[in-house]
């Protein structure tokens, strides 16, 4: 099965649209994540969302990138809403302190490197 990260943005905005595919699909979120890492000095949070597979050949998992404040740091209403949406879902949301992105030379190195945590955590099936 294929297993691949698709960006929605930075989560200023995009934050919006990875709330509404929650909201608008609460029985395909398998898991709602939030990861932490500190980018540029800054304490940030990338949220995700993995939905079950798609036919049993792709499984989506949604992200906005390390473009809202971390929530423990400095509580923000965008986190809030994106919790809210998973617990209108039935999920609680699994928390990561990971790498910022920014220490990859390549963002889908960034993205292989999440999706071996998410393996490891048995939050994804392992390769096939």
């Amino acid at each position: 099965m294929i297993q691949k990260f698709i960006e929605l943005g930075e989560g200023y905005a995009d934050i919006y649209e990875l709330i509404e595919l929650g909201t608008s699909m609460p029985d395909r979120i398998q898991h709602a994540l939030a990861f932490y890492s500190e980018k540029n000095g800054q304490p940030v949070a990338s949220l995700s969302l993995v939905l079950k597979p798609a036919r049993e050949k792709f499984q989506p998992i949604y992200i906005c990138r390390e473009g809202i404040p971390n929530p423990h740091e400095k509580p923000n209403q965008r986190f809030d809403l994106f919790k809210e949406m998973a617990e209108a879902a039935g999920k609680e949301v699994a928390e990561f302190t990971i790498k910022p992105s920014n220490v990859f030379p390549e963002t889908d190195l960034f993205y292989q490197h999440l999706i071996g945590i998410l393996r490891m955590n048995k939050f994804i099936s392992p390769l096939s």
